[in-house]
């Protein structure tokens, strides 16, 4: 992607992802949960698959889940008929207390998270932040990541804006208003999934990858040491090739490495480049 010149601007605001760019390294919260509430309706779930629509509401999540033709097909075994919107409600439902009552396992900060975010500050940078975690979820998170030194200045749920949540650019956008921030090329967007790319670049904003900690690689920091290196570089590499295919115009291993990205943007903006 080639960016365009425009008259100079600075640098406003990062807008950020949670679940493996802030907090939960690999993302298990959302996915796990997913697996669990799809075998109480008697479906066989991998974690792979819960993966495939990651950064999306959990609503949208369960529905592109019961329209994957291996998942329809066992629904169709199992009730008889092919899943409707009201099945996804009803996983919805089931979904909702367990993600609830686990979030707060799964709330760990990501190693730098909290350094990062009063390094911004300090830039006088604002920052805000959105979710595919509905309210109900995020009511419980924000109150540990906070204690952890994780408040952003603001914060969206993926089910509080009528005209819906990713890939569409309007969370990160509901930000910007809150923010009173004057230009959406003043933005970086931070996210570990292809949704929450696409969300900042329909935004117009720069739009920056997660992927050692996040959904595309989907494991813990545990399990991450665990790997030769050849298998870490392996993993990595596809998953900054996905982010980097999705438009990203950076991809770092996480939240840590971003404040070269945003001394990279600004000088970048400094010559009249947007994204």
């Amino acid at each position: 992607m080639q960016p365009s010149l425009a008259r100079p601007r600075n640098l406003q605001a990062v807008i950020f992802d949670w679940a493996g760019t802030l907090v939960d390294f690999g993302s298990l919260a959302p996915t796990q949960i997913f697996v669990d509430a799809f075998k109480s309706f008697g479906i066989d779930l991998t974690l792979q698959q819960a993966r495939g629509p990651m950064g999306l509401s959990k609503w949208q999540h369960i529905r592109v889940l019961l329209d994957d033709t291996a998942i329809a097909a066992q629904w169709q075994q199992h009730n008889g008929r092919a899943p409707s919107d009201a099945d996804v409600d009803a996983i919805y439902a089931r979904f909702m207390p367990m993600q609830i009552a686990k979030v707060g396992q799964y709330s760990q900060p990501i190693e730098g998270a909290a350094q990062v975010l009063a390094w911004l500050r300090g830039q006088g940078l604002k920052i805000g932040s959105c979710s595919g975690y509905p309210r109900q979820v995020l009511d419980v998170l924000l109150p540990m990541a906070a204690d952890d030194g994780i408040r952003p200045d603001h914060v969206v749920a993926g089910d509080e804006l009528p005209a819906g949540g990713r890939p569409g650019p309007y969370m990160a956008l509901a930000n910007m208003l809150a923010l009173k921030i004057d230009d959406v090329a003043g933005c970086i967007k931070v996210d570990d999934t292809v949704p929450g790319i696409e969300e900042g670049l329909r935004a117009g904003m720069w739009s920056v990858g997660i992927s050692l900690s996040g959904n595309e690689v989907g494991l813990t920091r545990a399990e991450l040491d665990e790997l030769a290196a050849e298998d870490i570089t392996r993993l990595k590499t596809q998953a900054e090739a996905r982010l980097r295919e999705a438009g990203a115009h950076y991809v770092i291993d996480s939240v840590a490495d971003l404040p070269q990205v945003v001394a990279h943007v600004r000088a970048r903006m400094a010559i009249g480049e947007r994204p």
